[in-house]
């Protein structure tokens, strides 16, 4: 019997690009590879001022992007951070040729947030669109995307069924 090679779980997780069954125009997703400081305007509702960190890569032989964001930033992270502000989750988003979009499953282990959602472009954005478990609609924009920046926008739809209320909101910078 030959011997196993010994990997680590991340050596079989990452990929090294896009699988070439994603068409490039499709690929909404590939810029944010690297990582990113953050800048949280609005969490919860709430203005804030807390910084953070994103960290995205292709994973699953290029079938998908998952990221790590965390609030506040690692540097900053105590024992006794305020726990109503904090973040430490993940995004998976998967490629659905059968929808020609993305299927995205978030998670925030430390309040037990979840989020599903669909996302592909939408124009110079990258939008993407669900429904909490309780029916409230979801709405999170990558927007004004740079290669070294962009701005995030978490929204729900409001009661009246036609306007937009801003949740959560980054301004990203690259660091690599």
């Amino acid at each position: 019997m030959q011997k196993a090679e010994i990997l680590e779980f991340t050596d079989v997780l990452k990929a090294a690009g896009r699988s070439f069954d994603i068409p490039e125009a499709a690929d909404a997703y590939g810029w944010l590879v690297g990582s990113w400081e953050l800048d949280c305007r609005r969490y919860a509702g709430e203005a804030v001022s807390i910084t953070g960190e994103a960290h995205f890569g292709w994973a699953l032989e290029g079938r998908a992007i998952q990221d790590v964001w965390i609030m506040p930033s690692r540097s900053e992270r105590t024992a006794s951070s305020d726990r109503k502000r904090n973040m430490f989750g993940t995004t998976l988003r998967i490629w659905d040729s059968s929808i020609q979009a993305w299927r995205i499953a978030w998670r925030n282990p430390v309040h037990n947030h979840w989020e599903n959602q669909i996302g592909r472009w939408s124009g110079k954005d990258v939008v993407q669109i669900g429904i909490r478990a309780n029916g409230t609609p979801t709405k999170w924009s990558f927007t004004e995307i740079t290669r070294d920046s962009f701005h995030w926008l978490g929204e729900v739809l409001n009661a009246d069924g036609q306007t937009w209320a801003l949740e959560g909101e980054f301004l990203a910078k690259r660091m690599y």
